[in-house]
């Protein structure tokens, strides 16, 4: 279970495991917001609110990446898994420009292509099987692209997801 971590201003910082999330709340340095009613964490202390949401009441030092890492999964997910040449379901990727001619495993080089035109096209470019592509690959954008792990939200996450949108 994961916690979506809030900012004084409502703005999401980060998911965390519940357990940073219950240690947030407990030192005082978090508030919880949104709790699974239905399973509450169970101590020798007592019974506790599993956190869903909870809001920083003080500065914590929370990892943030600068950029979006490139994985397979990512790019599936930027182009809402579709080919970008004919527009079929998408389940591999494809280098615009070959790496055997030195194309870069970059976001603005891959990108979500079926098997059969990636089949068909190979090593070559789309200009020398003249293809279009459907889009220009860009790098994502986006506070589900900004916040690791929130792909996978939470339903209670989403109001506060489309504050930060």
């Amino acid at each position: 279970m994961r916690t979506l971590v809030l900012n004084a201003g409502y703005e999401p910082l980060a998911v965390v495991s519940f357990r940073r999330a219950l240690v947030l709340v407990m030192n005082d340095k978090a508030t919880i917001i949104e709790r699974v009613e239905e399973s509450p964490v169970l101590a020798a202390g007592g019974a506790f609110d599993r956190p869903a949401v909870i809001i920083l009441t003080r500065y914590v030092h929370l990892p943030h990446p600068g950029h979006v890492p490139v994985t397979r999964r990512g790019v599936l997910r930027r182009d809402a898994f579709r080919c970008a040449y004919c527009g079929g379901h998408a389940a591999t990727i494809d280098h615009v420009q070959p790496r055997s001619r030195g194309g870069a495993d970059s976001w603005e080089n891959l990108v979500a292509c079926c098997q059969r035109c990636n089949n068909v096209k190979g090593d070559r470019t789309p200009q020398e099987m003249s293809w279009r592509l459907r889009f220009a690959p860009r790098p994502p954008h986006g506070p589900s692209w900004a916040i690791r792990g929130a792909d996978r939200a939470d339903p209670r996450w989403e109001p506060y997801l489309a504050l930060a949108a």
